[in-house]
């Protein structure tokens, strides 16, 4: 099944798709680099024994394809799983899939982010890409989008789309807000006391969130 096809069938009632994004191919190029440059190598010595050494081409050539097929499979997933890694911003969501043939679905709703927070490196600057972490009111940092295309752009997009969901009347957004801190605090506090984040790491959001009080 097509991932666009996989996606139509995630959306909602009116749901529409406002941006669809994925990893940088920056991602890619570093996955498949090796993979390449062992295919190069077969390649150029092949031709070295087929040329200088009068190795019969009939023997090195179907020893050379046999040889590269691991690294060709092996380039070929990675290009799929990258292509299959997208980013998806809805007018009632943020949606994570990834997974060729199993898929993997996380999502949050709008009304349920409480924070943004981007990282762009100056390579990222440059090249465009960056890093996104989304606060929820449930979860600390599990939505987090390592290295994707167009984070300003998908940010912007994000913001937009929170923003008219308010507008709309679903929610208010200082009521909602002010009503999850006490219960990401506690669930912070429940990382904290297993040992996933450090106290110092603990006392920081949590005065970050009361500031918003």
């Amino acid at each position: 099944m097509k991932s666009g096809a996989y996606l139509e069938r995630l959306l909602g009632e009116k749901e529409k798709i406002i941006l669809i994004t994925r990893q940088h191919w920056s991602v890619l190029a570093r996955k498949i680099l090796l993979e390449i440059i062992f295919i190069l190598i077969i390649l150029i010595a092949a031709s070295v024994l087929t040329v200088f050494f009068h190795i019969a081409a009939v023997i090195i050539w179907p020893i050379g394809f046999l040889l590269m097929i691991i690294p060709i499979i092996t380039m070929t997933l990675d290009i799929a799983k990258w292509s299959n890694y997208q980013f998806i911003v809805t007018n009632r969501r943020v949606i994570q899939i990834s997974g060729i043939f199993n898929k993997n679905v996380i999502d949050s709703n709008l009304e349920k982010v409480n924070d943004l927070k981007l990282t762009q490196s100056y390579l990222g600057r440059i090249f465009d890409y960056g890093d996104i972490e989304i606060l929820t009111a449930s979860e600390l940092g599990v939505n987090l989008f390592k290295q994707i295309a167009q984070p300003i752009k998908f940010k912007t997009a994000l913001v937009n789309a929170k923003e008219q969901l308010e507008h709309e009347g679903f929610m208010r957004p200082d009521e909602v807000q002010q009503a999850d801190i006490p219960s990401l605090i506690a669930h912070l506090d429940q990382l904290r006391k297993q040992g996933i984040i450090t106290d110092q790491e603990f006392l920081d959001k949590k005065n970050e969130l009361l500031s918003r009080l």
